[in-house]
């Protein structure tokens, strides 16, 4: 991995702007609010701030603000960035999917994934570095300002599920949380961000004690212990009884149900059998469980089911719990889930 991203003034909260800069809290305010709730791409356009503190913030500390490499449009509207990182060059991929009159943006928080999973072309990377909290607000930043996206809209909404394993990187992910959901930073609501993890145990409990946090989404993707040692290594280390333990002793808010997320796998774990397996493994949980048929790409070694396989596997589990099937935006640029490895429409790595 490449050394520590250097700082810059995105990913700084209010606290802290007053604190690195010296300069009185209504002015730390002043700039909090141009770089969080006006999301402005130069200091220049507020004009509130002094030119003469805008010249030295110029010198002293970047901004921050992500750029793009390349962009990709799918035929069903949905966008995929390559966005470059400030410092070290690296990008990331961010993906706007747009949805009768939703809108959905998927972060990430790392740059590749060291979790292995192996149905993932992000997996093929390995982890290359963590984000900053700003280069996690950064990617939020740029697309609500690209496509005019109202971040206090109940129809915007924010999942961590891009590059990365968001709880091996919790600090960042929580500070950014923090910023992306404060009424004087960008406005979301908690109620629309949500956080995908592999199963990480401790940092499970760690989120759920969290003051400002987004939902959880607990990636399954298999209905016994063995099966998802297989597909998801990371079950070595912390194994489903234990995950399924940290699940029933998460603090669910009065409005809040958690969600798992389950790849099917032709032939692999994609049985009623299995369904029935998962329908006793989330018993007794206020859960809803999420049906993502297998996006390929090059390089996975497993087929996706059939659409009559998927209804079948939904019936058994929707006898029991909420079950949906989440459709494939954005398969033909390489932006669907499990898809994001920087490639161009092709199937070509494009940038390093």
């Amino acid at each position: 991995m490449s050394s520590r991203a250097p700082e810059t003034l995105l990913g700084l909260d209010a606290a802290d702007l007053r604190d690195r800069l010296g300069v009185p809290a209504y002015r730390a305010r002043q700039l909090y609010d141009a770089l969080y709730r006006r999301n402005v791409a130069d200091l220049d356009e507020s004009t509130v701030l002094p030119k003469e503190l805008r010249d030295r913030l110029r010198a002293e500390l970047p901004l921050g603000r992500l750029e793009v490499d390349r962009r990709f449009h799918s035929a069903d509207g949905t966008t995929r960035y390559l966005l470059r990182l400030p410092g070290d060059g690296r990008s990331v991929e961010t993906v706007l999917m747009p949805q009768d009159n939703r809108h959905t943006i998927c972060i990430s928080s790392q740059v590749g994934c060291p979790v292995n999973c192996q149905f993932c072309l992000t997996a093929l990377m390995g982890l290359e570095r963590s984000l900053t909290a700003g280069e996690i607000v950064g990617q939020v930043l740029h697309v609500c300002r690209e496509h005019e996206l109202d971040p206090r809209s109940q129809h915007c909404n924010i999942v961590m599920m891009g590059m990365g394993e968001p709880l091996l990187n919790l600090d960042n992910v929580l500070k950014a949380t923090r910023i992306l959901c404060d009424d004087t930073g960008v406005g979301f609501s908690q109620k629309r961000l949500t956080v995908s993890t592999s199963g990480i145990v401790p940092k499970i409990a760690e989120l759920g004690a969290a003051s400002v946090r987004p939902k959880l989404a607990i990636s399954l993707n298999a209905s016994y212990e063995e099966q998802r040692r297989e597909l998801m290594p990371i079950t070595k280390k912390y194994h489903l009884d234990d995950l399924m333990e940290a699940c029933r002793a998460y603090p669910l808010r009065p409005w809040e149900f958690l969600m798992f997320e389950y790849v099917m796998l032709k032939d692999v774990n994609d049985t009623d059998a299995d369904a029935r397996r998962v329908v006793r493994l989330l018993a007794n949980l206020r859960a809803k469980l999420n049906l993502i048929a297998l996006n390929p790409g090059p390089g996975i070694p497993y087929g996706t089911p059939t659409p009559e396989r998927v209804d079948s596997f939904q019936k058994i589990v929707m006898k029991s719990l909420p079950c949906y099937i989440r459709r494939p935006r954005g398969l033909d640029i390489y932006a669907a889930c499990g898809q994001l490895k920087r490639m161009d429409s092709t199937g070509l790595v494009t940038v390093h």
